[in-house]
């Protein structure tokens, strides 16, 4: 039996705008994501003897079986490389928040598709197993890369983007559920008033300026989600009162996110978020290449 642990981190939202609805409902986006420091730990061993695929999760209730994005990312690996199961078993121990906005169920899924590479020595590069990740769904792709990119099309179009400057992360998810295709069609019934400005946040980026890259976060998706949820737009209130450079909510929510240069404002939002919310995290940015080996 062969075994292999790695870090599959959280992303978030720098900017996210809707540019249009294809014919097959797709819808095309032009963002900036970036990787962020919270993590699961997706652990995948292979020749169990089995020769079936097992999941567990560890920390929620997920479901284990073949609607886990993680449990379908191996069944996909396995028909694309021919590969024939000895027996694969994953564990992922859950960190990231659930239905969250963050890419929690694609980075998982990222990580057993570069596991499963590595253990079964396929050789395949970062972007032939993006490729592959992108039959998952759009995010899975950034994921296995990682770090700060330009995300365009569905998605599936990356471009790196120098590393953006180092910053305390505060996250807040409330406990209410965002479908996040309600609130595309939702979208596309309204004329969108404001967008973000992504050459002066590509600009902002590439000299390093965290204040500036601050002052350019903008998701067109919160006036939506915010007007179903009006907690969101009040913990973003919350985290500027506490000395946020700027706060925003992350893809269709519900989580937010707010940036600070200080520590100690950091530590002192979150421990006030905490009072009334109880999924609240500081963590920082990722650098690219985010899988990492635990």
């Amino acid at each position: 039996m062969k075994q292999a642990s790695v870090q599959a981190h959280a992303k978030i939202n720098l900017t996210l705008d809707v540019t249009g609805r294809r014919p097959n409902g797709y819808h095309d986006v032009c963002m900036v994501m970036q990787s962020i420091g919270i993590h699961d730990i997706v652990t995948v061993s292979t020749g169990t003897g089995t020769q079936d695929i097992e999941l567990t999760i560890s920390h929620c209730d997920l479901p284990a079986d073949s609607s886990n994005l993680a449990y379908r990312a191996a069944q996909l690996f396995l028909h694309t490389m021919n590969q024939p199961s000895d027996g694969i078993h994953i564990h992922i121990e859950k960190h990231n928040p659930i239905a969250a906005g963050l890419a929690g169920g694609s980075t998982d899924a990222a990580a057993v598709l570069v596991l499963l590479n590595t253990l079964y020595q396929t050789g395949l590069t970062q972007e032939q197993l993006m490729e592959m990740g992108l039959k998952l769904g759009a995010d899975v792709p950034f994921c296995i890369a990682g770090g700060t990119m330009l995300s365009e099309g569905i998605g599936e179009i990356l471009t790196p983007l120098p590393d953006a400057p180092q910053a305390f992360v505060v996250l807040c998810k409330p406990p209410v559920a965002v479908s996040t295709p309600a609130i595309y069609k939702a979208i596309d019934d309204v004329e969108i008033a404001k967008r973000p400005d992504t050459p002066a946040m590509l600009d902002a980026l590439r000299r390093g300026d965290l204040q500036a890259v601050s002052r350019q976060l903008y998701n067109v998706m919160q006036p939506i989600t915010a007007q179903m949820h009006p907690e969101i737009d009040d913990i973003c209130r919350t985290m500027q009162e506490q000395g946020a450079l700027h706060a925003i909510m992350s893809g269709s929510g519900p989580t937010v996110f707010g940036l600070f240069a200080d520590k100690q404002q950091a530590e002192q939002a979150k421990q006030l978020l905490a009072q009334t919310y109880q999924e609240v995290f500081l963590t920082d940015f990722c650098r690219a290449g985010q899988i990492k080996q635990g």
